[in-house]
């Protein structure tokens, strides 16, 4: 069987490394083009581009595959084509390529979570099991029939890294055990219920303000989804704080957005809108990560203060 691969971030890497190692044909590679990232704005290629060059697989990298990518797509006749987090819409010109159609490796249980970041929500939303799903790809955005699924709990102290981690690996072994049953012809096929659906729009750099106004439990679940990007924050009168990591704090109360405490002993705790939150692991701007209170060593905060009018 003769695979066209098409994918990006880190979360790609186990299923094209798992289709070489089961011996399928990967005849190219599609992958977003190389583009500036990090601080000193350095271009730099996909970690996928940078697997599929060490493997010899030829890489394609089309702005919008749907236009500048058909016909390199056609000219490589492949069998079947294998997504997973490519971050392209894919025209129907381009699902009537493959013979046998387009299987995609998406990091929810669908219906749920549909939308380009499943990870990031499934922890926002509270979930207590999330998974992967594989799927033949239709015009729509996740809406196509589902093949199989695999489940994880979603662990207390899981984040969206973490978190994406295991999925990538659950999602390369669910890809192979797909193509195996679609070869035998025993793979199961199931629509989609869309009355149990959720679509989720991008995480952006916003999406990681901290409210207050929220319960602990929400506070402690947006730092964790929020995490490595675009990390939790709370704006201060002087920049932005992050946050790495937060737990909830017994025993103490006030008004949302209220320090409750500040010292060594404590650490850093801001009520919330049920009760206390402790932020574990903060960074201020230009500074590196570092303990909360390390962090008051050298930046104390008045206790009883709003945490955003605080000046570093």
């Amino acid at each position: 069987m003769k695979v066209v691969f098409m994918g990006t971030p880190d979360f790609s890497v186990p299923t094209l490394e798992a289709l070489v190692d089961a011996g399928y044909e990967v005849a190219g590679v599609f992958t977003q083009p190389d583009r500036p990232r990090g601080r000193g704005g350095k271009v730099q290629m996909s970690p996928v581009k940078e697997l599929a060059l060490r493997l010899g697989i030829p890489v394609f990298q089309p702005l919008k595959i749907r236009a500048d990518g058909l016909e390199p797509l056609r000219a490589l006749a492949p069998d079947i084509c294998v997504t997973a987090a490519f971050g392209q819409i894919l025209s129907q010109e381009v699902l009537d390529v493959p013979r046998l159609g387009t299987v995609n490796v998406h990091a929810s249980l669908l219906p749920r979570h549909r939308g380009a970041a499943p990870v990031q929500w499934a922890i926002l939303s509270g979930d207590e099991v999330t998974g992967v799903t594989t799927m033949f790809t239709d015009r729509g955005i996740d809406t196509g029939d589902m093949l199989l699924r695999a489940e994880t709990p979603v662990l207390p102290d899981d984040t969206a890294g973490t978190l994406t981690d295991r999925l990538s690996r659950m999602g390369a072994e669910l890809l192979i055990e797909t193509l195996r049953r679609l070869e035998a012809g025993d793979c199961p096929r199931e629509k989609q219920d869309e009355a149990l659906a959720t679509y989720d729009p991008k995480v952006d750099k916003e999406m990681g303000r901290l409210d207050f106004s929220q319960t602990t439990r929400e506070c402690v679940n947006r730092v964790r989804a929020m995490s490595p990007w675009p990390c939790a924050f709370v704006p201060l009168a002087g920049g932005a704080l992050k946050v790495w990591g937060a737990a909830a704090f017994e025993g103490a109360s006030g008004a949302p957005g209220t320090v409750l405490r500040a010292n060594k002993r404590d650490g850093l705790v801001v009520a919330t809108a049920d009760g206390a939150l402790s932020l574990l692991e903060v960074q201020a701007p230009n500074a590196r990560r570092m303990d909360a209170k390390a962090f008051l060593l050298g930046h104390p905060i008045p206790e009883g203060t709003m945490l955003d009018e605080v000046r570093l």
